[in-house]
């Protein structure tokens, strides 16, 4: 998680939302992706650290699909990113800041919860959750004016 968090850091400094993500192998502890968001500076909505951390490592792997790896990701993800990571077979999702408005696992759509999910990972959120939420607290609060 504290890869995740540096990503997140670096997304902020690009003005991007303070979101990082990374793929990690569990069986030997590799990094073998890391992101953070990109939406902005890619022009791509779907430039999410988890979808650009996923691509990156697909990519590396020569196989898009995923199974056995762990996504660990500062935020709660999205629908999108849920049903991609749903797709790449991620056998375990860790996630650290719950998201109750655009969150998609254990708020709003949960999306694994559905009967038509083709593959539902293992899912533990609240890893350092509170330095993930004051991460997006403070860049939010920054570009409102607020100190």
């Amino acid at each position: 998680m504290r890869i995740a968090l540096e990503m997140a850091q670096d997304a902020a400094a690009r003005g991007e939302a303070p979101i990082g993500a990374v793929v990690i192998d569990p069986s030997t502890g590799e990094v073998i992706a890391a992101a953070g968001n990109s939406p902005i500076g890619l022009h791509d909505p779907s430039a999410h650290a988890e979808i650009l951390a996923l691509r990156e490592a697909a990519k590396k792997r020569g196989n898009y699909r995923l199974t056995g790896l762990t996504l660990v990701v500062t935020l709660e993800p999205c629908a999108m990113c849920a049903g991609a990571i749903s797709h790449a077979r991620i056998g375990r999702v860790v996630y650290g800041a719950d998201d109750p408005k655009g969150g998609a696992v254990v708020h709003g759509a949960k999306v694994f919860d559905h009967p038509t999910c083709h593959w539902k990972p293992e899912v533990e959120g609240g890893v350092l959750a509170e330095e993930s939420a004051e991460i997006l607290r403070g860049f939010f609060r920054a570009r409102r004016g607020k100190t």
